[in-house]
């Protein structure tokens, strides 16, 4: 086969390969995922004054948000805690960097089970597969002992 019929013959190879993908550019390439990203499960501790420290499954689901260079998430929590039988949706951040070991930042909203509208904030570490953090909140401010303090230990699924 002569240079020029090579040249004919991988021309009309690009071409028919381009033409199987429909016309379309090719895509930029896809951003690493996050390690945060997924579902973490763990146990939920709680201790409220004058009560006992009770403990209790929970799952915790991350989901990057986008354009925040992959260190803020919504977080769905699902407490089968005792006292704290709750799904949420709330925010977290990690910092100084979106990579392992980062300082990890929850904060948001619930609807408790007594009947109000309850805060929690959770700070601790992230690493690749497992969040260790401290977790407080206001639960129904009218009733006596809705301070609560304690502690969330997670591990991520799969991992």
């Amino acid at each position: 086969m002569t240079a020029n019929g090579r040249l004919t013959w991988i021309l009309g190879a690009c071409i028919a390969a381009a033409a199987c993908d429909g016309g379309q550019a090719p895509s930029a390439p896809s951003a690493a995922p996050s390690f945060l990203a997924g579902t973490w499960t763990g146990t939920l501790t709680i201790e409220r004054e004058g009560e006992p420290t009770t403990t209790g499954p929970t799952t915790w689901a991350f989901e990057v948000v986008s354009g925040t260079n992959l260190q803020t998430f919504t977080v769905t929590i699902r407490s089968q805690h005792a006292w704290l039988p709750i799904t949420t949706t709330v925010t977290s951040a990690i910092t100084p960097s979106n990579l392992p070991p980062a300082r990890i930042s929850t904060q948001g909203n619930y609807q408790s089970p007594r009947g109000c509208t309850g805060s929690l904030l959770s700070v601790g570490t992230a690493n690749a597969g497992a969040i260790d953090a401290d977790f407080a909140g206001v639960d129904c401010q009218s009733l006596v002992h809705s301070t609560f303090t304690g502690h969330v230990q997670l591990t991520k699924s799969g991992a």
